[in-house]
């Protein structure tokens, strides 16, 4: 198999680094594409593929072309672009609300996958959704998932306006755990604690709670009762959750982020 990522910032790294250790692809038969000399150069020294610009004939032999570049960028590649895919690529894009239609139209190309990961793929524990161009054969559309599994779990979506949920919901997510992190530490250390024995005693709670939530028989509402005794410090915290709307405005805030999304993609 030969592989194009076009645009080697952190998510094209994550999979270029990800296909080379699960042996999808040889560095050999991996090309790193980018727009200017300066980022070409800067791959080159990383040592991890091939590395090319965006008008590099050699793109057309691969069997999938990754498109992670950013949104805003990809007009002005597109041309350079279309003059040397073919048909037989694949395309796989992971630019944020960039609509498959928006991609067809502007290289010409119908083997279409869209997909939506998010950051844990750097660790192998990534998730992501992705959906495909109608007329894509599945024997493509399952050989595009073993590239993106080999980062994390993978889902697919039959209609593609669910994108725009899921780039609210996980794809953004990871910063709403890590806004929730960083007030929990910073409450520790207003009640006296240093930021390292405060770090310590929150990223251990996270985790093992991570785990009774993936492990437990229980629901989440049943997992809170246990630890809330009525009357006691944690039924104290979630009332004042509560009276301040943070669930609500959790909830709202992810709705926004789904409709910002939607925004993007028009």
């Amino acid at each position: 198999m030969k592989i194009t990522i076009v645009g080697c910032g952190n998510m094209g790294l994550i999979y270029a680094k990800a296909f080379l250790k699960y042996n999808i692809v040889s560095q050999q038969d991996l090309l790193l594409a980018e727009k200017n000399e300066t980022r070409k150069q800067e791959l080159i020294g990383m040592n991890i593929g091939q590395v090319c610009l965006v008008n590099d004939p050699r793109i057309s032999e691969s069997d999938i072309v990754i498109l992670a570049v950013k949104p805003q960028d990809f007009d002005a590649l597109s041309t350079d672009l279309k003059q040397v895919l073919k048909t037989k690529n694949i395309l796989v894009s992971i630019m944020a609300g960039m609509k498959i239609q928006r991609i067809e139209e502007a290289l010409n190309q119908k083997s279409i996958v869209r997909a939506m990961p998010n950051s844990p793929a750097e660790l192998g524990m990534g998730m992501t959704a992705f959906t495909a161009h109608s007329t894509l054969p599945i024997e493509k559309v399952r050989k595009v998932e073993t590239l993106l599994a080999t980062t994390g779990k993978t889902v697919f979506l039959e209609g593609e306006h669910l994108l725009d949920a899921v780039t609210a919901l996980s794809g953004s997510g990871p910063a709403y755990f890590f806004y929730i992190v960083k007030h929990m530490i910073e409450a520790g250390k207003k009640m006296g604690f240093d930021e390292v024995s405060s770090a310590m005693l929150v990223k251990q709670t996270m985790l093992g709670a991570f785990h009774l939530v993936n492990n437990a028989n229980k629901s989440l509402d049943d997992l809170i009762k246990a630890v809330a005794s009525k009357g006691g410090t944690t039924e104290a915290a979630l009332n004042t959750f509560e009276k301040n709307n943070i669930g609500e405005g959790l909830e709202q805030g992810i709705i926004s982020a789904r409709d910002r999304a939607t925004e993007l993609s028009k």
